[in-house]
């Protein structure tokens, strides 16, 4: 079972086909301006989440990072995955919610 809404949420916007998965096509994403966030796990290399973290303030695109790249992959039916964007605005939305919302707790 999914242990929370953020998580739940992300594998609708996987089933939706709203995510961009992988370092290389996220980069590109990312450089292109057509996502609305970016969910790198926590253990990405440091050199992955700084360039991210630059790549993202300099296109003002919200970044968030707390899960590992199992329980990511996990609701995306993959072993692991250590980086996604997301490519639609509304559902970037909802995921920053749920994701500050499960940060207030």
């Amino acid at each position: 079972m999914i242990p929370n809404k953020f998580l739940q949420f992300l594998s609708l916007t996987k089933k939706a086909g709203h995510l961009v998965e992988g370092y290389n096509k996220c980069e590109e994403a990312v450089t292109k301006k057509i996502v609305y966030a970016v969910i790198i796990s926590c253990d990405a290399s440091e050199n992955s989440k700084n360039k991210f973290k630059v790549k993202c303030e300099k296109n003002d695109i919200p970044l968030i990072e707390g899960y590992s790249e199992k329980e990511l992959g996990n609701v995306l039916g993959r072993d692991f995955i250590k980086i996604l964007a997301v490519k639609d605005e509304g559902m970037a939305n909802k995921l920053l919610k749920l994701w500050n919302d499960s940060q207030e707790h």
